[in-house]
């Protein structure tokens, strides 16, 4: 196993990146501490600055995740990557990265997993005979828009799949890329087959390059609503997460702008911080945020039952306590006043038809 080192240890924090630290997972048998020993050479501090993105070729069994958690409005989903290059310091699957021997921390966005086989996986499962047809979402985990879903385009050749099987499909993004398909997205548009989501953490272009580092800026991620509108394909926008103290005050202004692009509906979530991401988001707080970061801390604790995180079922998204309470009536209000629904339109689904495994549709 390669050593772990954080940004820290070469004595600058990694340029372009989210997470200033690389924890150990929880799932290690043994803690690493780097040192310099005199045997190898300092990388250059350009170099150890800019640490690069290494994509991995996963081969993977089955494409399809299947959950029956109370929170969700879906059951079953699609991830063509592993690790997240836009870098949110606060994602919540960043943990994930522990089950491959990897740190939820730099490593879960440095050092990613492209599924190239994912179409070809989900045209088989599609086609058996026992499959029952549910709304897939792209996006639950990590992005299928992130930046190189540009060179191995699994994304694209999974919605193609879903287009000729016109199978619906949600998919949720902070990427602006999701414009490219639009030449799938609004044909199935037409058929009631899709619906996008485009989540906004921020308005703020300063906080968001230090927040989310690779995701598109948030005015392109507002033009993205727009075009989406406008090419006919449904689509809302996701408040995610609001984080206390730092951009709770921007919920109105986000739910207006999105509003205003054409933004049919409008979620929220509030900060999680489940496994090692508390420590992530952390050290992310008193690098770029060092003065507020105790304010943030203590009014997510106040409504998170005292802890970083509750992961009880019903409080896990929204929390609870007088200031959540004030962020859902915020919400509701903004909502009614704008035109906003809560809800994310149910796609249709009976008009799928079963793929064969060769890649022809059947005549039946």
């Amino acid at each position: 196993m390669p050593l772990k080192t954080t940004a820290g240890d070469h004595g600058a924090i990694a340029k372009g990146r989210g997470a200033t630290v690389n924890p150990e997972g929880r799932f290690e048998k043994a803690s690493r501490e780097a040192f310099d020993d005199d045997w190898f050479q300092e990388p250059p501090e350009d170099e150890a600055a800019k640490p690069k993105t290494v994509v991995t070729i996963e081969r993977a069994k089955s494409v399809i995740s299947r959950h029956d958690s109370p929170d969700l409005d879906f059951s079953q989903s699609v991830n063509p990557y592993r690790g997240c290059a836009h870098g949110c310091p606060y994602c919540y699957a960043r943990p994930s990265h522990a089950y491959l021997g990897l740190s939820p921390g730099l490593d879960f966005e440095t050092r990613l997993f492209a599924k190239p086989g994912a179409a070809r996986l989900l045209r088989e499962e599609l086609a058996r005979p026992g499959y029952r047809c549910e709304p897939i979402v792209i996006g639950s985990n990590t992005d299928g828009y992130q930046p190189i879903e540009r060179e191995h385009r699994i994304t694209r050749s999974i919605l193609e799949v879903l287009r000729d099987a016109s199978h619906p499909v949600s998919i949720v993004t902070k990427s602006a890329l999701v414009e490219r398909d639009l030449d799938l997205l609004a044909p199935m548009a037409r058929d009631k087959l899709v619906s996008v989501t485009i989540s906004v953490t921020t308005l703020d272009n300063g906080l968001a390059s230090r927040m989310e580092p690779r995701a598109s800026a948030p005015a392109r991620r507002i033009e993205a609503i727009r075009r989406l509108a406008s090419a006919g394909v449904p689509v809302g926008v996701n408040v995610a997460p609001i984080i206390p103290f730092l951009t709770d005050h921007e919920i109105e202004s986000i739910l207006e702008a999105a509003a205003a692009a054409g933004a049919s509906w409008a979620g929220w979530t509030l900060l999680r911080l489940p496994w090692e991401v508390k420590d992530v988001f952390r050290a992310w707080l008193e690098e770029h945020a060092p003065l507020k970061a105790a304010h943030v801390m203590a009014r997510l604790n106040e409504m998170r039952g005292g802890r970083d995180n509750d992961p009880r079922f019903g409080k896990r998204f929204t929390g609870e306590g007088l200031l959540a309470d004030l962020l859902r009536r915020r919400v509701r209000v903004a909502r009614e006043r704008l035109g906003l629904g809560r809800e994310v339109p149910a796609p249709a689904c009976d008009r799928f038809r079963a793929p064969s495994t060769g890649g022809q549709m059947s005549l039946l």
